[in-house]
């Protein structure tokens, strides 16, 4: 028996665009984005509302205006993505990835949650308000089509757009569990650096060498060793620096969550020290992190070699500046380095987001969320990064990110689903939101 929905239009919408093959990784499809991208236009057509593509050096980004009778209503802009990850070893789904398949009580296929079964209630809602003549707010309207490649085309369009808005609607988030309503109010930034270590001009032989002579991975590990956390995880302070404290609202709606013990066990891992679990949502939500993932240099031989690398990654708290921590982490390695040694250090960096959970849009959003599904919703930070969140936090938009994905939905994996209930939950949260938010002006 197939799960009902409240409006079987939504469903039969997500089908259609859960077809297109949108895949912007690993090459991509240029043709089956730019399909996804013009479905999604005549979306809000069919509507009366306005849209059209707008053209980037990569994939085009959707933008579109469904405008409120008032006129002196709030604008709002709605935020989603119509590509996906690419769908890895096919012998590993059980339907094709594109055909997208009822099974139970969810819908499977790639994107089903991440991010086109996440985000089309938002836009189902704002467009059915619209065409009822119901919409209280100027809503706009802004898909990209390079999230799952870093957003860049994204990020550009919100520095130079000149209008702005008076908050933003993302549903790219989850909930922390299927009962469990969230709004993420803050996101990690990343800083990512490749070193390069280069202690003589060939490998050498260590019968004859040894011991004499600078071991390229011998100073690449001391290097790292300098910006390594301690025992207990916690990064040296000027690697913490500027991090914005918890609040106490974040705080509170946490008590229900599961021990992080519990957490850090599901998830496969050991914990690093005995207070690993208590300290688990301030240290993976509000804490800056490093990790090194990966060391290459040598070969499994009697050799010193010349050559070594690495790459890691510090994961930015809200609050931090990534520029600045990039620039320590080079300062950092550079100093642990001895002058004979050739040291090559390239970085980037991505800023955090926070987004204070006492802001009018925000409090409306936890209102919000609790009408419709009749929870109060955790206040959660990303421990990852979601790099559209930062240029819309220094424009000063306060940002709604919401959704209800969950960890069970396996985006990025196979068989990627998501629940036929959650299209409901989406819309249903998606119509008190816009319908809230008129109170903005």
């Amino acid at each position: 028996m197939t799960p009902s929905t409240k409006d079987p239009r939504l469903l039969q919408d997500l089908i259609e665009l859960l077809r297109i093959p949108s895949i912007s990784t690993d090459g991509g499809d240029e043709k089956a984005l730019r399909q996804a991208a013009e479905w999604l236009v005549e979306r809000v057509h069919r509507s009366g509302g306005e849209a059209s593509l707008f053209e980037t050096s990569r994939n085009p980004i959707v933008v579109g205006d469904l405008k409120s009778k008032d006129e002196t209503a709030p604008s709002v802009i709605i935020y989603g993505h119509y590509d996906v990850q690419a769908i890895g070893d096919p012998s590993l789904w059980t339907t094709g990835p594109f055909e997208p398949e009822i099974r139970g009580d969810r819908i499977y296929a790639r994107g089903a949650s991440d991010d086109k079964g996440n985000f089309l209630p938002l836009l189902h809602a704002a467009c059915d308000l619209f065409e009822s003549g119901e919409l209280p707010v100027n809503v706009r309207i802004f898909i990209e089509g390079e999230e799952e490649r870093g957003s860049a085309s994204a990020i550009e369009w919100v520095e130079q757009d000149k209008r702005g808005a008076d908050c933003c609607i993302i549903y790219d988030s989850g909930s922390f569990s299927t009962d469990a309503p969230a709004i993420t109010i803050g996101t990690r930034g990343v800083v990512q650096v490749r070193v390069r270590v280069q202690a003589a001009e060939r490998d050498m032989h260590s019968g004859l060498y040894g011991g004499s002579v600078y071991n390229s991975l011998h100073v690449l590990i001391r290097m790292l060793n300098e910006v390594l956390p301690g025992p207990d995880g916690v990064l040296r302070d000027e690697l913490r620096s500027g991090i914005t404290p918890i609040t106490e609202a974040e705080r509170t709606s946490w008590n229900d969550l599961p021990p992080g013990d519990l957490v850090i066990q599901a998830g496969g891992g050991r914990a690093l020290s005995d207070n690993s679990g208590t300290v688990y949502y301030d240290r993976n939500w509000g804490d800056a992190s490093l990790d090194v993932n990966k060391i290459a240099g040598g070969e499994a031989r009697t050799v010193i070699p010349a050559e070594a690398s690495a790459f890691l990654t510090e994961r930015v708290a809200p609050g931090q500046d990534a520029q600045e921590i990039g620039a320590a982490i080079e300062r950092i390695l550079r100093d642990a380095a001895p002058d004979s040694a050739d040291v090559e250090i390239e970085w980037e960096g991505v800023d955090a987001s926070f987004f204070d959970p006492e802001e009018p849009a925000l409090k409306i959003a936890r209102q919000a969320v609790e009408k419709a599904t009749g929870k109060n919703p955790i206040l959660m930070r990303l421990g990852g990064t979601l790099p559209i969140m930062a240029p819309l936090s220094r424009r000063e938009i306060p940002t709604i990110l919401t959704g209800f994905a969950t960890a069970i939905d396996a985006f990025h994996g196979p068989d990627e689903s998501y629940r036929i209930e959650a299209l409901d939950m989406g819309a249903d949260t998606a119509r008190e939101l816009l319908l809230g938010l008129a109170a903005l002006r």
